[in-house]
């Protein structure tokens, strides 16, 4: 664990105010990975990994992005300008290159990351990421569950529209697979105390503004990336379909796809560790 999580309420040059994590405040001799949370949850970075990251030698950074949590809304944001909010983080904390991992969208922002800081990116790990919704030859949508193709379609359809699914009293059901729920029974657990309503008590400005952005264009170009790039999926993920991850590896010069046969949406996570030391290990 870490003997503390410093919480800051950091306020950008546009004004809005970003919700901050920060593991290891002021010790920039450790490295540094940037946490990016899934959807809808907030951007406090995984307690799961803390014990791994410990003696790895990591400091952990994370932020609640635009909508969730503690941070103002920023209807429009992209995977591009949740980089530069990053960037800004990153310049007034002192750090200077960094490593990248993120879960579900977050994987997504991740790869958004790193294709727009370029060389102050070291290496990116993701799981279940989405590959961008304009992807050649891809066919976005194939294998979503239901839930999740309504919420998307209504994102597709304009900002409006996904507020009016939002707030019509849908219920999504994301039917987790078995390896899915057994995860819950341990340290991902963690999951429970980081998502749904609690990350948005200030309405659904956050996942509204996240799954517009899966369907937008991101502001940016993932295969641009020239950090090396591990995409962790599972093959069972009706969330996002491994077909995201088989893109995204074919298309990103720098990427490897770890394919995990059986796995799901949330057991995927059950290699989060090894990706970390992954992480390490490309960083030196």
């Amino acid at each position: 664990m870490v003997s503390s999580m410093e919480e800051i309420d950091f306020r950008l040059p546009d004004g809005r105010t970003l919700h901050v994590y920060d593991s290891a405040p002021g010790d920039n001799t450790r490295l540094t990975v940037a946490w990016h949370h899934g959807t809808p949850n907030l951007g406090t970075p995984p307690e799961p990994l803390f014990e791994a990251g410990k003696w790895l030698g990591i400091r952990w950074i994370g932020f609640d992005r635009p909508g969730y949590g503690g941070s103002t809304a920023k209807p429009g944001r992209t995977m591009a300008s949740v980089a530069a909010d990053l960037t800004a983080v990153l310049d007034a904390r002192g750090i200077g290159t960094i490593a990248l991992m993120g879960y579900s969208g977050g994987g997504s922002y991740a790869l958004g990351s790193a294709a727009v800081l370029g060389e102050r990116v070291e290496a990116v790990a993701t799981f279940a990421a989405i590959a961008p919704y304009d992807a050649d030859a891809l066919d976005w949508y194939a294998g979503m569950v239901p839930s999740g193709l309504a919420s998307l379609h209504a994102a597709a359809r304009g900002r409006d529209a996904k507020v009016g699914y939002e707030t019509s009293g849908v219920e999504y059901d994301p039917e987790f697979t078995e390896s899915d729920v057994a995860m819950f029974d341990g340290p991902w657990g963690w999951l429970g105390s980081v998502a749904g309503e609690k990350s948005m008590p200030n309405g659904p400005d956050g996942l509204v503004d996240d799954d517009c952005s899966y369907v937008s264009d991101w502001g940016c170009d993932p295969t641009t990336i020239t950090a090396p790039t591990l995409l962790v999926h599972g093959t069972t993920d009706g969330i996002i379909p491994s077909s995201h991850g088989q893109w995204l590896a074919a298309h990103l010069p720098t990427a490897s796809l770890d394919l995990h046969p059986g796995l799901g949406h949330i057991s995927v996570l059950s290699h989060s560790e090894p990706a970390l030391e992954w992480i390490r290990e490309q960083t030196g």
